[in-house]
């Protein structure tokens, strides 16, 4: 006994390690003990936002506390972002992140963007992947990719497209189509995607660039067009749409994904117990229907630490290609 208290005073640093790993524990047993934040850097009615609402009510199920969602959008998704990044890491706040937060706004703001996706985040859990579409308003007189093709090569910079934001993912979708065809158009960045679709409808803006999930109702009355799907399958709300391979553009892919993140130094406990609430609720049979049915398929699986590595992947993939495209947050 003797020789055990002093090996334990002969090493002092090992009380505060020890003392810390225990209030963790601790901390992730007893969490969560008040409603949950859950901050969506967008809009109310964009896709991020629905799938967010549609698996918040099972996860308080499963948490026995309210998961409650606060819209702060702005700039792209990164006032919400970084308010998450400089909470506390308690558990009571968390983000709905988008391949726009945590990989685009890398190229696109630089030095100017206020958090690192990696360092002041931790990845807990992916929970639906998502194509971006090509939709255009019946006034163009198009009806086939090929043709919307030639008329903006006609017109360099006659037409407008919106997108949800400035630095969005739809924002480099249409980026990277305009760089893929040799074309101009003058881009209109909306605070979400609501807005944006509102004007779309209006004929404000000639094209829309978003995903499938915002546009098939109106594509299937004829208030708009889809041309074509910027992944390698068909639309399950839209079938008869070609993908951008089928329509004449074999290298064209553009794509959302998005995930649950805490600020940096939340505990481990705590994200974990999070990401099974995560994981629990995407793949509740229900909630996976309705959103396969929106086209906003979930991500059935993905640890913390699978989550991480794939961030790091798609930012060794997308901030390249963002930074080559010119394309900067206006």
């Amino acid at each position: 006994m003797i020789l055990r208290r002093r090996s334990l005073l002969a090493t002092p640093a090992l009380l505060p390690a020890l003392s810390l790993g225990s209030r963790a524990r601790a901390q992730g047993a007893a969490w969560p003990t008040r409603p949950v934040r859950m901050i969506v850097p967008f809009a109310a009615g964009g896709s991020t936002d629905v799938s967010a609402r549609m698996i918040t009510p099972k996860m308080s199920e499963i948490l026995g506390q309210s998961v409650v969602i606060e819209n702060r959008a702005g700039a792209g998704g990164t006032v919400g972002s970084d308010a998450v990044a400089k909470s506390a890491p308690d558990g009571s706040t968390f983000l709905m992140g988008t391949i726009s937060t945590h990989v685009l706004a890398v190229g696109l703001y630089g030095a100017r963007l206020p958090y690192d996706p990696e360092r002041d985040f931790v990845a807990v859990a992916p929970t639906v992947l998502v194509p971006i579409c090509i939709t255009v308003h019946p006034s163009l007189g198009v009806t086939t990719l090929a043709e919307f093709i030639a008329l903006l090569k006609a017109n360099p910079g006659k037409y407008s497209y919106g997108t949800g934001g400035a630095g969005g993912s739809a924002h480099i979708a249409a980026v990277s189509f305009l760089n893929a065809i040799g074309a101009q158009a003058e881009h209109i960045p909306y605070r979400g995607s609501a807005p944006m679709l509102s004007d779309l409808l209006a004929g404000q803006v000639a094209v829309g660039f978003d995903t499938p999930a915002l546009i098939a109702p109106y594509h299937k009355t004829g208030a708009l067009r889809c041309l074509a799907i910027a992944t390698d399958e068909h639309s399950t709300l839209m079938p008869e749409v070609p993908t951008a391979a089928q329509a004449g553009l074999p290298n064209y892919r553009a794509y959302s994904w998005f995930g649950v993140f805490a600020p940096a130094g939340t505990p481990a406990p705590i994200v974990q117990k999070m990401n099974a609430a995560v994981r629990a609720a995407v793949e509740e049979p229900e909630t996976a229907r309705k959103l396969r049915e929106l086209e906003l398929p979930p991500i059935e699986k993905g640890s913390p630490a699978d989550f991480a590595t794939f961030l790091k992947a798609e930012l060794a993939l997308w901030v390249p290609l963002v930074k080559a495209s010119g394309a900067t947050a206006d």
